[in-house]
């Protein structure tokens, strides 16, 4: 079997590249032999292949290859959905638990968002959380006690407001799920920031989730469509995020389960 691994061609650093190189050989012990193809060369050829692992967010080049007949993972309407958080919150409403959210208007360039923001601290209170729209490893996510702080961080990138969860504060669970059923989950903590994210100084242990969350991430992912993805639960089984292509490496360290060959057993099973 012959696949594609996607990857975004601007990401050069050893992080990236770890994990596409660990994804390679994960494959080769399924007996597939994936070759890396970045979306810019793909922007101009059209691959033959059994199927193709996107591991990026470039939603039109993901599109073009399901329209040439391609067995995309995860699909490129999946990726769109967890890409954007506001899309993510929408999707995901009444479905699981999550943080009250505001989605701000669309505009098209820096605008005036003060009855926005005003109307918006009444209904969630301070401290509350700022999230660009898109970003990945807690970017563009801030932690906001005064209106100047949450008008400082607006650009002209779409953006929410969400209420803290102040028991989660430097703590959740990251719940693994492929192909309906959880994998692997580890329980991240930082004491220096309200984000637990690895990449901002958190730390990290391996961690059995309740029947309760498990159920959680699991109807998060189906109703997300994804094949695999990785899931952030607050307390309570709040869900914060969900990853359509999380950095598996560090749950690999952390558990020792290594979720690719999860993947690519899962991806064999529908082709």
């Amino acid at each position: 079997m012959k696949g594609i691994l996607a990857v975004n061609h601007f990401l050069k650093t050893a992080k990236f590249s770890e994990l596409h190189s660990h994804l390679v050989e994960a494959a080769k012990k399924e007996n597939i032999k994936l070759e890396i193809k970045t979306n810019l060369k793909l922007a101009t050829v059209s691959p033959q292949c059994d199927f193709v692992l996107f591991w990026d967010k470039d939603i039109n080049l993901a599109r073009r290859l399901e329209k040439q007949g391609l067995k995309v993972f995860n699909s490129a309407d999946s990726i769109e959905k967890c890409d954007d958080k506001a899309r993510t919150y929408i999707e995901l409403s009444g479905i699981v638990p999550q943080p009250k959210t505001l989605v701000a208007p669309k505009t098209y360039f820096k605008a005036d968002f003060t009855e926005f923001v005003d109307n918006a601290i009444e209904i969630l209170g301070f401290p509350l959380v700022f999230k660009e729209c898109f970003g990945s490893f807690g970017e563009q996510v801030f932690l906001c006690n005064t209106k100047d702080e949450i008008i400082s961080h607006i650009t002209e990138r779409p953006f929410i407001l969400q209420e803290f969860i102040a028991s989660s504060a430097g703590r959740d669970k990251r719940i693994e799920v492929v192909g309906g059923r959880v994998v692997a989950a580890m329980e991240r903590f930082n004491v220096n920031d309200f984000r637990s994210n690895v990449t901002n100084g958190g730390k990290m242990k391996p961690c059995v989730p309740t029947q309760a969350e498990c159920d959680i991430a699991v109807a998060a992912c189906e109703k997300l469509g994804l094949t695999f993805g990785g899931v952030d639960l607050l307390e309570g089984g709040i869900v914060c995020e969900v990853n359509s292509n999380a950095h598996i490496i560090n749950i690999m360290n952390c558990t020792g389960i290594d979720i690719a060959a999860e993947i690519f057993k899962e991806i064999q099973s529908k082709l």
